[in-house]
């Protein structure tokens, strides 16, 4: 399967808000979150780590104290894929 065109990809991109766009020799979608401190944001990584468990779909997860970066792609295709918008969209019903 090929990864997701440009165009469908911006297309997709507004309906997950707060991801953009970027390519580092791959598309992929990303978004950054802040929190008041580490805790809170370490408590959101494993909140994402259950959905994407549950998914089967594992992201790029970076975190320090108040912060964390949330990258998305699909290795298998190289690319983006219609699994990094829906986990886009759990990912942004988390409280």
């Amino acid at each position: 399967m090929p990864p997701m065109p440009r165009m469908e990809a911006e297309s997709n991109l507004k309906e997950v808000s707060g991801w953009s766009l970027f390519e580092d020799g791959v598309l992929k979608i990303k978004r950054s979150f802040k929190f008041k401190d580490f805790t809170e944001a370490l408590i959101f990584v494993n909140k994402v780590s259950k959905i994407a468990e549950e998914e089967d779909h594992h992201p790029d997860i970076s975190f320090g104290w108040g912060k964390a970066e949330v990258t998305l792609y699909t290795h298998a295709v190289g690319g983006l894929s219609e699994n990094d918008f829906i986990l886009a969209a759990k990912i942004n019903q988390l409280p």
